[in-house]
């Protein structure tokens, strides 16, 4: 090895152009040599982090030159910085030291046996940052820069060529192992043929079988094929967490996690399926549940073993469901309320199916009125007998607290009689009349919107226990017409029967002595406003106001037609829509808008003095 280095020494003294090896004049000394070499400190290693790379493993000692009367303390230096560890990274340590003193005598054989000395110091150096660059990239760099050292002070030794050969490994590793680790962050696992994580930890495994960091590496791509596995079966997709099940028991034989996975899996398909049932019972007891029911069945039957009992027993509930009531039609009832009282009546009306919709060729019909089609409920469903009334309204306000929107918003639209329009009046509220006076308790409550609306429902259902709700858009209309199909729930008579709605009619005068400009010529029904309710006659059905008197909001949202239309009368409802519907005429409406099909679109925080509701309830 000596004869090596002193090989590679003189070759040095050769290159003029190379630092180490063309040392510099120095001008003899003027004074008494330093007790020490003093020189400054400066970096003096560059190497790539690829072992591979020739040009990148060199290194260039730093820049120093003695004189003779400096090699004793030369020689105590390098021997200290062997043992302090300071082996080549500045002047003063001790490879540049020992390669300075032989630059100056090539057969200094202290300087050659000290050289040694530190080249198999630095050699252990090099071994205990290869054995901690696994999961330290310092330590991997630290290895990289001991390696260029090595490569020149000990270039053809043994020891040299088996350490780079372990870099070499090491850092195959570290890069196998940072690309699987970037993938994994990426999302890349390497399901299928895809390339991915699972790909770069088996090649690190392959080079370094039992390498922690590659194990750790599939551990956790195997996590991640749980987790999407877990994801899918959360969002019902069972086939798909199979197939991500099928991937993560792949990485590795028998992994306790997998089984695990497997059993939280088949919890959650469990936990589902028995959701669906409750949900579908629940359903059951709704105006529209049976259909509803039916579709939680089909949901746990596609997620379900066969014969399951839970998707059994739901499965019977709906056989029975389907023939079996507690009312009949026309029956009317109320519930009472957890809190005292009882809820609006309510009226069974029968369950059936009707044409929804105006025909092209009906008179005032629009294209949002359109295409007329079949609408069928499976089952019957109650309504409330009359819009929910002032006194309705303001005992769901006492117990609840509800502020409505006009309360809150401090006004709402109300009729003028000075100039005859619908204007904007401060101080109105749930509480106040179409012209914005206070009103009684039998007056259909005004100035509410949806969102209210659908609050006092919600109230309804919480005291009672049952469904109650808004109507759907189709089962206004359905009832509505009750069984008629003309122009008009009344039918086609143009004026109307005589007492059958509030409506503007030609013969109806204002306070102030107004007329309407459009309206039923020759109808008066003695109100300029609401009445209070039941004040015209029922329906067929038993059910009043809801061709006039006031209109009604309902449950869809707005569509501009019914292309594509719910056939089974459910509302038609996208979550987060503004724009509502309102049907059925009320007091100031004009023929047209007291027709069957008439509807409208409304904004959800519309209130107003011709806008009302009712409710409906499950059977």
């Amino acid at each position: 090895m000596l004869a090596l280095l002193m090989l590679m020494l003189a070759g040095c003294g050769e290159r003029a152009a190379d630092p180490v090896a063309a040392p510099q004049a120095s001008p003899p000394p003027t004074s008494p040599p330093a007790a020490s070499v003093s020189v400054p400190r400066r970096p003096s290693v560059t190497v790539s982090t690829d072992a591979g790379d020739e040009a990148g493993l060199n290194w260039t000692p730093p820049a120093l030159v003695l004189t003779r009367e400096q090699v004793r303390q030369a020689r105590r230096d390098a021997a200290a910085a062997v043992r302090a560890g300071d082996l080549f990274e500045g002047p003063r340590d001790a490879i540049p030291l020992y390669l300075a003193l032989l630059r100056l005598d090539p057969e200094d054989r202290l300087a050659q046996r000290g050289l040694a000395r530190a080249a198999s110091a630095l050699l252990a150096q090099g071994e205990r940052a290869l054995a901690a660059a696994e999961d330290d990239s310092q330590a991997l760099a630290r290895a990289v820069r001991i390696a260029a050292v090595l490569r020149t002070v000990l270039p053809d030794d043994t020891r040299t060529q088996a350490y780079l050969a372990r870099l070499d490994l090491a850092e195959q590793l570290a890069r196998l192992n940072a690309t699987g680790e970037s993938q994994l962050r990426q999302g890349l696992l390497g399901e299928g043929d895809a390339p991915g994580a699972l790909d770069s930890f088996r090649s690190a495994l392959e080079l370094a079988p039992g390498q922690s960091r590659a194990r750790q590496g599939l551990a956790a791509t195997e996590s991640a094929f749980i987790r999407r596995a877990e994801d899918a079966a959360r969002a019902g997709d069972f086939e798909g967490a199979a197939r991500w099940m099928g991937f993560a028991s792949q990485v590795r034989a028998d992994a306790p996690t997998v089984k695990d996975a497997y059993v939280r899996i088949e919890q959650e398909r469990a936990r589902q399926i028995a959701a669906l049932r409750d949900a579908g019972v629940a359903e059951l007891a709704t105006p529209l549940g049976l259909k509803s029911a039916r579709e939680k069945l089909a949901a746990a039957l596609r997620i379900a073993a066969p014969g399951d009992p839970v998707v059994a027993d739901l499965r019977q509930r709906i056989d029975l469901a389907t023939h079996y009531g507690l009312f009949r039609p026309g029956q009317a009832f109320t519930d009472a309320l957890a809190g005292g009282g009882r809820t609006p009546t309510m009226v069974v009306v029968p369950h059936g199916g009707f044409r929804m919709g105006a025909d092209e060729d009906e008179p005032g019909a629009t294209q949002a009125e359109q295409p007329a089609h079949y609408v069928r409920f499976d089952r019957g469903f109650a309504v409330s007998r009359h819009p929910v009334t002032v006194g309705e309204f303001r005992r769901f306000v006492q117990a609840t607290g509800h502020r409505a929107r006009a309360t809150r918003r401090g006004h709402s639209m109300v009729y003028d009689e000075r100039s005859g329009n619908f204007v904007r009046r401060s101080g109105v509220d749930w509480q106040s009349g179409y012209a914005g006076a206070r009103v009684g308790d039998d007056m259909p409550v005004l100035h509410v919107s949806v969102r209210d609306a659908e609050a006092y429902a919600d109230w309804l259902a919480e005291q009672t226990g049952h469904g109650y709700r808004l109507p759907s858009e189709a089962e206004f209309e359905y009832v509505l017409r009750a069984g008629t199909q003309g122009r008009y729930p009344w039918g086609n008579e143009n004026p109307p029967p005589k007492g059958v709605a509030n409506l503007a009619g030609g013969n109806d005068v204002s306070p102030s002595g107004r007329r309407w400009a459009n309206a039923f010529v020759g109808y008066g029904d003695g109100w300029w406003g609401p009445a209070p309710v039941g004040t015209f006659r029922p329906n067929p059905w038993g059910l009043y106001d809801l061709g006039g008197n006031v209109s009604e909001w309902v449950a869809d949202c707005w569509h501009a037609s019914f292309r594509r239309a719910p056939a089974d009368g459910a509302a038609w409802f996208n979550p987060g829509c503004r724009a509502r519907v309102v049907r059925g005429g009320a007091w100031a409406s004009s023929p047209q808008q007291a027709r069957a099909a008439w509807r409208s679109s409304q904004d959800s925080d519309v209130t107003s003095a011709r806008v009302g509701f009712r409710v409906v309830r499950g059977i």
